[in-house]
């Protein structure tokens, strides 16, 4: 096993020891028919999550034995397993939170097919055919695809949501920064006007003293012309 997978497989593993430590078990379906339920470990029977529909859990790729094989203990098996080196990662498929492993045991040419959430294993397949596990690992893949739906959907509309709200806030704050600018402009409107009034007042002001003065400047001057006159007349003629 090549470094690479080495280093997946452990990762893979301490996250199914972290779900382990929180109590979270797997989840199981009816293992009856040709359904591709959900296998809990022992004892610790669940239900589907809600975005998992019962004609959506149903595959053609099990066969009933195949469908049984979880409750007899495939899932502790793996989880055993993978914490070794042994194990080969050859594919791994992730929708959301939902994936899909296959695993080979070269030692006993043996492959497990996985079906999980997050960090737990729902069910796990166990095969010497090769065709066979690739086969399953598809199924496991499409139901994946089936259950990441929703998830997805509410992902995006989240990202949605958010993103209007966004427009919301900055649009909100381009108003509010118009506004001001609007009621500075009023505000303003309303200096200018009564500068205007005011000015108008005292250009009236100073017109009316202006004439008042250009009157005063006539009365003056004929007064000056007046007298320089009588200075003229009562002069010696030369």
């Amino acid at each position: 096993m090549d470094h690479k997978s080495k280093l997946r497989l452990i990762a893979l593993a301490a996250f199914i020891a972290l779900g382990a430590v929180r109590g979270v078990h797997a989840q199981a379906l009816p293992a009856s028919g040709t359904s591709a339920g959900v296998v809990s470990q022992p004892g610790a029977a669940t239900a589907l999550p809600a975005t998992l529909q019962p004609e959506q859990a149903q595959t053609n790729a099990l066969t009933p034995d195949e469908a049984k094989q979880s409750a007899a203990g495939n899932v502790a098996e793996l989880q055993q397993m993978i914490h070794g080196s042994d194990l080969s990662e050859l594919r791994t498929t992730y929708n959301g939170s939902y994936g899909a492993s296959l695993l080979f045991y070269g030692k006993e040419m043996t492959y497990y097919v996985a079906l999980f959430q997050q960090k737990n294993f729902w069910r796990v397949i166990k095969t010497q055919d090769a065709a066979r596990a690739d086969m399953i690992y598809r199924d496991f893949v499409r139901q994946t695809q089936q259950l990441s739906d929703v998830e997805i959907r509410r992902t995006q509309l989240e990202a949605q949501k958010a993103f209007t709200e966004r427009m919301i806030a900055l649009s909100q704050d381009r108003a509010n920064r118009l506004q001001a600018d609007l009621d500075v402009a009023h505000q303003q409107q309303t200096i200018v006007a009564n500068q205007q009034q005011q000015t108008r007042a005292q250009a009236t002001a100073l017109a009316q003293q202006k004439a008042a003065a250009q009157d005063q400047l006539r009365a003056t001057q004929r007064q000056v012309r007046e007298l320089q006159r009588q200075l003229e007349t009562g002069l010696p003629s030369h």
